[in-house]
């Protein structure tokens, strides 16, 4: 079977790569619900070390914020934060969701926008109770 050659020298097309895929913000926020899942899983373990630190006494809980007020450990401790925030407030859509509303193209996209936006100003707002003495952070 003799092959065209016209068709031998066009180049064959290529699959969208990642750097020109355009991702919609539902996707955005569905694979960050994933990643803030597993995000919160590492938060669990730095909590469960503030606990113990707390529990073997003056030095381990000194180890622990020593590390904690790094600027390392404060952008840890915004990301568990941060973490915590999204997955609440995309919890809360999905739960919408569940119960039949929100399913809009328009609608979803602005919701997902809420949850990023939300998301941020309150892990932001829970940063700036800590570091202002409401939290009895620094008391």
């Amino acid at each position: 079977m003799a092959e065209n050659p016209q068709r031998a020298q066009r180049p064959r097309p290529l699959s969208p790569f990642v750097t020109i895929y355009h991702w919609p913000v539902t996707m955005a926020t569905s694979i960050t619900h994933r990643f803030t899942g597993i995000g919160l899983a590492g938060g669990l373990v730095v909590l469960v070390w503030w606990l113990v630190a707390i529990a073997s006494g003056p030095e381990a809980f000194n180890q622990f914020t020593s590390l904690a007020a790094t600027p390392l450990g404060q952008v840890i401790l915004f990301l568990i934060v941060w973490s915590g925030s999204f997955h609440l407030l995309n919890g809360i859509r999905h739960l919408a969701w569940d119960m039949g509303f929100g399913f809009a193209k328009a609608t979803a996209i602005n919701n997902s926008i809420i949850v990023i936006a939300g998301s941020i100003v309150l892990a932001a707002a829970f940063f700036a109770a800590a570091y202002t003495g409401h939290g009895g952070y620094y008391q």
